[in-house]
């Protein structure tokens, strides 16, 4: 059966071919493999194994292998990789020796964020601890951590792209900053043992992302203006329209996770996502013209005249010059090829299927 996604791995392989020639016969060993990051992780990583002859191979650390059995069976179910059942606190290590761990499990919930700020704080704190204790017993050459751009704090309102040279953070007395100050722990912790063990520890500071595998009913607002569309719902924003994000396109994003894990300079973050800002009002309409146009967009508040803007948007500078990293898929296209997944893949149907129920 084709793979809905082959143009987009073809994409992401056509600007990783040199990177991949260091991962071959590589043992993996990935955290946080069943989400969204962990999916466009292995899809790309067992494209490359089947299209360049890696025989590299890839242990999946996730809570429940038989509920993403049942999600990716073409990903579970390919000779490359192995799952194992464990929590990224406390797994029992596998079998030595691995060449590369990454190490991507977290909390990514608001609602855990808002209610279990501890939980948040311990998943995230415990969890690079154990993946980083794992990686020095496995004899990993190289470590990638998927960390945020939550360490930064509020971005201020007269800074448009946030530099990795920016020296802010979160109110460490704030409990809601609970995820942004394990992040920043988690970095920490790179630092540590990549003094005390020599361990290579590549950061990939993560910002905003679209593409197939994204949930369209989380707190994400751009997979829930897609989810609103292709459901005939109106578009519902529930502030003011006026914060600012940039969004890469998921194909792009595996470029940079690979390229990152590969020649990324140790305990060096890296900025990773988009430079292209655009409102939260313009995101809903950019969403309603690609998708279905006409969608009614509904704005909770009026916004405050004179009050700045909230930005969550990068600088991607240092990527760009050290390793090449760029951009490739505009946000339009990115939007319509999500839409496109989601439907192809039966989780949603189209409005106008509805209407002919």
């Amino acid at each position: 059966m084709p793979n809905p996604l082959a143009a987009d791995l073809d994409h992401a392989l056509a600007h990783t071919e040199g990177v991949w020639d260091e991962l071959r016969g590589a043992r993996l060993f990935v955290t946080g493999g069943t989400g969204f990051f962990g999916c466009w992780l292995l899809e790309s990583f067992l494209w490359a194994c089947d299209r360049m002859e890696l025989k590299a191979t890839m242990t999946v650390l996730t809570r429940s292998p038989e509920r993403f059995r049942a999600k990716a069976p073409h990903l579970a179910g390919h000779p490359a990789i192995r799952l194992i059942e464990g929590d990224a606190r406390s797994f029992p290590f596998p079998q030595a020796p691995y060449s590369h761990v990454i190490h991507g499990a977290a909390e990514a919930s608001a609602a855990l964020n808002r209610d279990e700020p501890l939980r948040m704080l311990d998943t995230i704190v415990e969890g690079t601890r154990r993946a980083l204790e794992f990686a020095v017993s496995a004899g990993a050459g190289r470590f990638l951590l998927i960390g945020s751009g939550a360490v930064y704090g509020a971005q201020p309102p007269e800074l448009t792209h946030v530099p990795e040279t920016y020296s802010g953070g979160p109110d460490p007395l704030d409990p809601s900053a609970a995820y942004a100050e394990a992040k920043r722990v988690a970095e920490l912790l790179c630092g540590v043992y990549g003094r005390t063990h020599g361990l290579d520890c590549a950061i990939a500071r993560c910002f905003a992302f679209v593409g197939p595998h994204l949930p369209l009913d989380s707190h994400f607002a751009i997979g829930n203006f897609i989810g609103d569309c292709l459901n005939g719902r109106d578009i519902r924003i529930h502030g003011d329209g006026t914060p600012w994000r940039s969004y890469l396109y998921a194909a792009d994003l595996a470029i940079w996770l690979w390229t990152i894990l590969v020649r990324g300079a140790s305990c060096r973050p890296y900025n990773t996502g988009s430079e292209r800002g655009v409102t939260i009002a313009d995101l809903a309409r950019g969403t309603a013209a690609a998708v279905r146009p006409g969608t009614p967009i509904r704005v909770a508040r009026v916004a405050e005249p004179g009050a700045p803007a909230a930005r969550y948007v990068p600088d991607t500078g240092r990527a760009r010059a050290e390793l090449g990293l760029r951009e490739y898929v505009s946000l339009d296209d990115a939007i319509r090829r999500t839409a496109a997944w989601h439907l192809a893949a039966g989780r949603c149907q189209p409005v106008w299927e509805q209407a002919r129920a």
